[in-house]
């Protein structure tokens, strides 16, 4: 399953690169909750829960909906 998040992840990247900012998986838990590293602009940013939950939580889902959610670490 890793390997599934982090190619959609690959798909996910050029959209934060456009902004300055960047995506790194960092762990599936046997939760179902995927963790990701937010950086750059988007490390801090007012509109990054927005940016987890409405971009990557929403295109993660769509593929996987096993996934339970999204969390920045």
């Amino acid at each position: 399953m890793e390997d599934k998040i982090k190619a959609a992840i690959e798909v996910i990247r050029p959209a934060l690169q456009r902004d300055g900012g960047d995506i790194e998986f960092v762990e599936y838990t046997e939760d179902k909750i995927v963790k990701v590293r937010l950086k750059g602009q988007c490390s801090g940013c007012p509109s990054a829960q927005q940016t987890l939950q409405g971009l990557v939580f929403k295109i993660l889902k769509e593929s996987y909906p096993e996934i339970e959610g999204v969390q920045g670490v």
